[in-house]
């Protein structure tokens, strides 16, 4: 008997091989594919991988205005970049040959289950679907893969239409829409603008045009906020009663008539109150945790949690589940992580504080015939997820990690372990004073019981110092102030605030939300680190569909699809039903595109070369990016050329950034790695006429033997040779130790070389 397990990744193959044999053979089938072998219960074994989806959707005829009639295709035929896929449906298409049963194997959810059945289907037929299983399981242990394998269930084909569905949904709404606005462009201007439009990218962009319209439209009301200094006491401030005071004749009243007067204190209350532990992590609280702890993406956060889970030390991160069921096993999780001394300490004090008995000791009073004592809780969330957990530790410890890898495993490690504690508590003190008939009242908080804060070390404590006062005391006042202020527009959201309101509001899934998000920077409609912020072209793109094609911002339309995909695994609606009704919305915003194509033609195109426009030139024209199809890059050139011919090039990957240089006001430019991101004036020559000064000698070049010079150029500081241009070395100032000992280390194992000849 032989049967072919199929894998989402080869990471995740090499896992499953392992944990079902420990004499697994690792084989490789042509030059870049690896696959195992092994045999269990009498079966020759085959372990083989996809890399993600290895099928995408095509037109089946490219000719057609419009694309509505699909098929799936080999990836690398519609993605040049993705050559490499090949080799793997090669493989597949080898071992299934002999193969008598499958097993699915791939991530358990919608894009794990369509990955391995595409594989399946387009390689080996409908053999493969009619003799497959599949394997259940939400962390890469050998024990969870193991009872995955011994336990394997039933191919979810509900998942599998629903996944099709979605692709298909996603494909007739983007490609068609953005082909639609593109060829308005062209009709209206006659010239070639890519524009991007989607089923949830749209809507999503949408929210955040609502946002900073809001903010236009907002205007600033003047306040006063009247606070009293006491003496005697740091930073105790009062505050006046009425808090904002939007009458300034009333406020500088209340500021004449308590000038250089006592507080009396009228009342002081002090109360406890609790706080909860927090509860475990699903995806969308994970990313938003690590946005506001470490400032990561969503994306980023994303792809950090998959690593980790891949590598077996936590569970699958793309999961609504704000849930552990007993079944995990916990108390063994927990055992397993004292086994780090980072984590044992507050483990154990965990079981301190419920009053538990740790399971060591457990098993001990057993033995003895004593009463077991009761378990571990854990505070849990409302949401559940059919297909996996909470996100939780394995309690495999890591061997090496990455700093943000390491960041991310202990922000969720520290999670899992504070849901076992317990109650916080938090001592609130109110004083309510009185200044000649005016009431004023203060507030202190602080910590009389850390609970499960003490083992999660992510949340600032603010413990402020009670002052000893009674009802009746007399307080003198320091100063007492009347502040002008203005009222706050409404906060632009962050990338952790977003993928809330996209979870709030229903749009997307848990596993697309940051890849939404991430696909509106690439495409230069948003920008901002901190905050969002819509550019020119987004916004321009949602009015101008908001006003001719209304359906595709409408969210309530994208809101009823993602609930109709849902409503395909339970069986309450067919696939072809939804496919159907999403291709008729298709053409009926397609419609009203051709209405109006010559309008929005040339709004898309007038927002798009507004976007462009970075600065003024000094003959008065617009500083725009341009393109440059000779040399295949952006540029910067001025709107009155030919006239004026200023331009200015950009580094590879460059961005332009709203900050100005201080010099010639020009904006600057941020390129470089990801890792060593550098910033500069727009102007390479920027302030090289003000430069009067002898570059510092730094040591003697390994090449020539002449002076190394510090220099400055468009890209920082580096290394020079006083002896260019007849010797170009140049080397960055990191990096010039390690030339200098390459060189040194190159020189010696000549001489070496030539002491051994002679």
């Amino acid at each position: 008997m032989n049967e072919l397990i199929i894998c989402e990744k080869p990471s995740s193959s090499e896992k499953i091989a392992k944990a079902l044999s420990s004499k697994a053979n690792k084989m490789k089938y042509g030059k870049k594919v690896f696959y195992w072998e092994l045999e269990k219960d009498g079966k020759d074994i085959t372990v083989l991988s996809a890399v993600g989806h290895l099928f995408s959707l095509t037109p089946k005829n490219q000719r057609e205005r419009f694309y509505f009639d699909l098929k799936w295709v080999p990836l690398y035929e519609t993605d040049k970049s993705k050559g490499y896929v090949k080799e793997y449906l090669a493989a597949i298409k080898k071992f299934t040959k002999k193969a008598d049963t499958f097993v699915h194997a791939c991530d358990y959810d919608i894009e794990g289950t369509l990955i391995g059945y595409n594989a399946l289907l387009y390689t080996v037929g409908q053999k493969a679907i009619d003799n497959i299983s599949r394997m259940k399981f939400s962390t890469l242990t050998k024990k969870d893969i193991l009872a995955a394998y011994e336990n394997k269930i039933d191919l979810d084909l509900n998942q599998v239409d629903s996944g099709i569905a979605r692709h298909i949904l996603d494909f007739i709404f983007g490609v068609n829409i953005s082909k639609a606005l593109t060829q308005s462009v062209r009709s209206a201007k006659k010239k070639f603008l890519k524009l991007s439009a989607g089923r949830v990218q749209t809507p999503s962009l949408a929210i955040l045009v609502e946002r900073e319209k809001e903010i236009q439209k907002f205007v600033p009301e003047p306040f006063w906020l009247i606070k009293a200094l006491l003496d005697g006491y740091k930073d105790l401030i009062a505050d006046h009663v009425d808090g904002k005071i939007f009458d300034k004749k009333k406020a500088h009243e209340i500021y004449e008539k308590c000038q250089n007067q006592d507080a009396t204190v009228d009342k002081v209350k002090v109360s406890a109150s609790k706080r909860k532990p927090p509860i475990p992590f699903n995806l969308g609280g994970l990313q938003s945790e690590a946005y506001n702890v470490f400032g990561y993406s969503p994306k980023k956060t994303q792809t950090i949690a998959q690593s980790l889970y891949t590598n077996g030390y936590t569970s699958y991160p793309r999961t609504s589940s704000q849930k552990l069921p007993e079944t995990l096993e916990l108390e063994d999780i927990l055992d397993d992580l004292s086994k780090s001394s980072l984590f044992k300490p507050h483990i154990d004090e965990v079981y301190e504080e419920n009053n538990i008995d740790k399971p060591n000791e457990k098993a001990s009073e057993e033995a003895n015939g004593s009463k077991a004592s009761k378990k571990l809780k854990p505070n849990q969330g409302k949401k559940d997820d059919p297909a996996h957990p909470a996100i939780h530790p394995t309690g495999i410890l890591p061997k090496k990690l990455d700093d943000d890898e390491n960041k991310i495993y202990q922000l969720i490690t520290f999670r899992f372990i504070s849901v076992f504690s317990v109650d916080a508590v938090i001592d609130s003190m109110r004083a309510d004073l009185n200044i000649v008939n005016e009431k004023f009242f203060f507030r202190r908080k602080q910590y009389s019981f850390l609970g499960w804060l003490k083992h999660y070390p992510f949340r600032k404590l603010e413990n402020e110092d009670f002052p000893e006062i009674k009802k009746g005391d007399i307080l003198k006042v320091k100063k007492l102030t009347s502040d002008e202020k203005e009222t706050k527009p409404p906060a632009r959201y962050n990338q952790a605030s977003l993928i809330k309101e996209l979870e709030k509001r229903e749009l997307g899934t848990k596993a697309t939300r940051a890849d939404i998000i991430a696909k509106l920077f690439d495409r230069d409609y948003i920008s901002g680190t901190k905050q969002i912020e819509v550019n020119s072209l987004g916004e321009h793109i949602v009015d101008t569909l908001s006003e001719y094609a209304s359906d595709l911002t409408n969210e309530e339309l994208t809101r009823s699809f993602e609930r109709d995909l849902d409503k395909i695994m339970d069986e309450k609606i067919k696939k072809y039903q939804v496919i159907d009704n999403a291709k008729e919305e298709v053409k009926l915003i397609l419609n009203d595109v051709d209405k109006n194509q010559i309008k929005i033609g040339e709004e898309l195109f007038d927002a798009y070369q507004e976007s462009m426009i970075i600065s003024k030139c000094a003959c008065g024209g617009n500083l725009s990016i341009k393109y440059s199809p000779r040399f295949k890059s952006n540029f910067i050139g001025c709107s009155n050329f030919p006239d004026c011919d200023v331009t200015y090039s950009l580094p590879r990957g460059a961005t332009v950034l709203k900050s100005r240089c201080d010099k010639c006001g020009l904006p600057m430019i941020s390129f470089g790695s990801a890792k060593n991101r550098q910033r500069a004036c727009l102007d390479p020559n920027c302030g090289k006429e003000n430069r009067d000064y002898s570059p510092e000698v730094i040591g003697k070049c390994p090449e020539c033997g002449n002076d190394l010079l510090k220099r400055s150029g468009r890209y920082g500081e580096f290394i020079g040779c006083s002896n260019f241009p007849r010797c170009k070395f140049t080397s960055s100032i990191e990096d010039l130790e390690k030339n200098l000992s390459k060189t040194d280390g190159s020189k010696s194992e000549q001489n070496a070389d030539s002491k051994t000849e002679n």
